[in-house]
Formats: structure tokens, C-alpha cells, sequence
């Protein structure tokens, strides 16, 4: 396979995770929003229909797959709260303000979680990072012994966490300072920017823990090597 077979790959990769994301959250969003709103469907109701489109897609990602995705049903239980919840508002602003508010409050679950046995991203990452058989998840709990394993778990959920909150702030600020279509796009694109930046640091921190702990496993079989070496005759 060629270097650019690979990246080819890796592109289409990117595009079926991501492409799904983006027309389920920004683009028809954004495109039923202006359809709603120039047949005379007022600005809230419009918010609130067009905020389906998310849930929209996680229902047909469990018809299609046939699995089900718990931190997916998560995100679309918040989502179908939110909407629900913003039935009652009669403001542009208040729609927007819901949706930094759940956010905000993932971002807090996050840091409390730090006041647990074990915070939040340990999980997550039992769930994304195996392959769920019981070999899998015992490995994966077995890594809790080791203090720079401890320590990544930490920092991983600190760092999501303050990353939420930070979406949470900016959106609440903007919601006030930019008009309602373009704060469609706001609202819909900044988690998304959010989310990839939050996985795409994650996955390297992943790799730089796997390649130090490789290292120190070869360095602990080399030491333990060197005694034998010496004492041959």
C-alpha cells in the first residue's frame, strides 16, 4: 500500500466518523433553520426543531448498527432533556443559554468526578479503549496500580472538564453578542471544534503513555538481563 493509498484511508476514515457529526449537527441545523424561519415559523420554535437533528442521527446510528452506543444514549437522553425543558422558554437566548448549561454541567460532572475513586475518563476509557470482553476490562483495571496510569486518568478528566466549561462560557458570552442565525452555527460548530481538539490531545497523551511505558518495560528486561550477562563465565 502506498503512502498515499494510506492517506486516502485515513481520510475516508475521518470522513465517516466525522461526516455524519457534521451533517446531523451543523449543516441541517443551519439549513432547516433558515427554511423554518422564512415560512414564517417564529425564531424559538425553529431553535427547538432543529435541535432534533442530533437525536435524529444517534437513532438511526442504533438502527443501522444494531448496537447500542451508551455514551451516544447518553448525549441524546441530555439532548431530548434539553429539548423538552426548552418548551418553555420564550427567547432565542434562553434556547442557547439550555444548551451551555448542559454542557457546563458535563464539565462539572467531570471535576467532581476527580473527588471519586476513580474519575470519570477511567471509565470512558475502559469503554472505548478495550474490547469489552472481561480479558479486556480486567487489563484495563489492573492499570489503576500504576501511578503515571493514575496520574494520565487525572489530567485527562481535568482537561475535559475545564474543556466543557470553557465551550459552556463562550457560548453563553456570544449568545448575547451575535445575531440568531449566526449563533447557529456557533452553538452546533464549537463543540464539535471542542470535542475533536479534547480526542485529538487525548489520543496523543495515549501514545506517549504507551510508548514510556514501553520503554520502561524494556529497560526493567535489560536489567534484569545484566546480571545474568555478568555472572556467565
Amino acid at each position: 500500500m502506498t503512502k498515499h493509498d494510506t492517506q486516502r484511508g485515513g481520510g475516508g476514515k475521518a470522513l465517516a466518523n466525522w461526516g455524519p457529526a457534521i451533517l446531523f449537527a451543523v449543516i441541517l441545523p443551519f439549513v432547516t433553520y433558515g427554511m423554518l424561519t422564512d415560512h414564517g415559523v417564529s425564531q424559538v420554535k425553529a431553535l427547538l426543531l432543529i435541535s432534533l437533528w442530533p437525536a435524529v442521527e444517534t437513532l438511526l446510528h442504533l438502527a443501522i448498527r444494531r448496537r447500542v452506543d451508551e455514551f451516544g444514549m447518553m448525549m441524546l437522553i441530555l439532548m431530548l432533556l434539553g429539548a423538552v425543558s426548552a418548551t418553555a422558554y420564550n427567547t432565542t437566548e434562553l434556547v442557547f443559554l439550555k444548551d451551555s448549561a448542559i454542557t457546563g454541567l458535563l464539565g462539572l460532572s467531570f471535576l467532581g468526578s476527580l473527588t471519586l475513586r476513580r474519575p470519570l475518563m477511567f471509565y470512558l476509557g475502559r469503554k472505548f479503549g478495550t474490547d469489552g470482553t472481561p480479558e479486556g476490562l480486567a487489563r484495563w483495571n489492573g492499570l489503576w496500580q500504576f501511578p503515571g496510569f493514575r496520574r494520565t486518568q487525572y489530567l485527562l478528566t481535568t482537561v475535559w472538564g475545564l474543556g466543557f466549561l470553557a465551550d459552556a462560557a463562550i457560548r453563553a458570552v456570544l449568545t448575547y453578542t451575535l445575531p440568531t442565525g449566526a449563533m447557529v452555527l456557533v452553538n452546533n460548530i464549537l463543540p464539535l471544534v471542542v470535542v475533536a481538539t479534547l480526542v485529538t490531545w487525548t489520543t496523543r497523551v495515549a501514545k506517549a503513555g504507551r510508548a514510556r511505558s514501553a520503554a520502561a518495560q524494556a529497560a526493567a528486561a535489560e536489567a534484569a538481563a545484566t546480571p545474568a550477562v555478568h555472572g556467565a563465565p
